[in-house]
């Protein structure tokens, strides 16, 4: 552990470096370390808290049956399977290459210095606002203990480099959360979990950004400035639930459920912008690009939009992607890799349009624009 916070340490120094224009800046930033055109990085570093959708290895060594370390799982990445629940990139990938960052770590699997300089994924598949959520899935590490994993870590460097310091260089990071999908898909959409029957729609969605806005608020109080909010997208049209349909079509009840949490989390943007000084936001509506996708979805190379690429029953989304199964051939035609995730063709898209969208698809103001404030 000692060895892991020096690490970690030298990530925050090289945000340092760049923050304060301090001598070394340009050996703490090679251009080797960014994306391959060799450009500079934008920001010193991202860190990034969430689920499934954009976890890269966290849940490998958990005792958890989420997990996506094997074959097909990144079969389309270089290397193979990480953890990724994606055929290769997931968003963040995209959005840490777009600002000219190499791919962040997994929190628990990086070992070096060079790997961890840039930021942590703190990702956990299962994860949820609620600690509760996901206990289906056995181990997993909800977002409260996402933060706590950054706390401890954060305390180690205070301690070596100074508060003021460290503020300063975190306040030029990018913090990426995308919470809430598990909240619905695995608690209040489950049999054996009493939420539906405690709240309704409006009431969930009211007790979870409650908690999400103290959640982000401890993330401020650490020395976040620049966040970068997930929406929700259209979780009815996922293969999982249009398998449980009897039409085959979208479910607008599950749609319907989810739209309060994406209503209550832009009113909380707004509100932590206006209570938090110096705080910035972005809102990734991924709802928004969901409905674009799948009313455009030839116009963007995608000719399946119903089934999974990879996966059992019907639409292949009854059970999920098994160990060594042959997945689809034509892997880029495809909306959907599995029963819950997209491929990397659709993280790809809406990492590019959260990178540098229009505000119908990030709001106030896309990455692009945050990175450079």
């Amino acid at each position: 552990m000692a060895e892991y916070f020096r690490f970690y340490g030298f990530c925050v120094l090289s945000c340092l470096l760049l923050s304060s224009g301090a001598a070394g800046e340009e050996d703490a930033f090679a251009p080797e370390a960014g994306v391959s055109d060799g450009r500079r990085a934008m920001v010193p570093a991202m860190f990034i808290f969430g689920d499934s959708l954009i976890d890269n290895g966290n849940n490998n060594n958990l005792p958890s049956f989420a997990k996506a370390n094997y074959f097909p799982y990144g079969i389309d990445f270089n290397g193979g399977p990480t953890g990724r629940f994606s055929n290769g990139y997931t968003m963040v990938d995209t959005i840490a290459e777009l600002l000219g960052l190499p791919l962040i770590p997994a929190y628990s699997e990086a070992r070096s210095g060079d790997q961890m300089r840039y930021g942590i994924n703190y990702a956990s598949a299962a994860a949820g606002i609620l600690d509760i959520t996901g206990r289906n899935f056995v181990g997993r590490i909800p977002f409260n203990q996402q933060i706590r994993n950054f706390e401890n870590t954060l305390d180690q460097i205070t301690d070596n480099l100074g508060a003021p310091d460290v503020a300063q260089a975190l306040a030029r990071c990018i913090f990426f959360v995308g919470m809430g999908s598990n909240d619905y898909l695995n608690n209040y959409l489950m049999p054996n979990y009493p939420t539906k029957n405690q709240y309704n729609a409006q009431q969930y969605a009211d007790l979870l950004v409650h908690q999400y806005s103290q959640q982000l608020t401890r993330l401020y109080n650490l020395g976040a400035r620049k966040f970068v909010i997930a929406g929700l997208g259209l979780m009815g049209c996922i293969p999982s639930i249009l398998a449980q349909s009897s039409n085959g079509m979208c479910s607008q009840e599950v749609n319907q459920l989810v739209l309060p949490f994406n209503t209550n989390t832009k009113a909380m943007i707004n509100q932590l912008s206006a209570n938090l000084p110096g705080s910035k936001f972005s809102y990734i509506d991924v709802k928004n690009m969901f409905q674009d996708l799948l009313a455009n979805a030839r116009l963007y190379g995608f000719g399946v939009v119903n089934r999974g690429c990879c996966g059992i029953g019907r639409n292949s989304g009854q059970i999920t992607c098994l160990p060594f199964q042959m997945p689809c051939l034509d892997r880029n035609r495809y909306i959907f890799w599995d029963a819950f995730h997209p491929t990397a063709a659709v993280n790809i898209l809406f990492g590019r349009n959260a990178f540098n969208g229009n505000q119908n698809m990030v709001y106030p103001i896309n990455i692009e624009q945050l990175a450079k404030l």
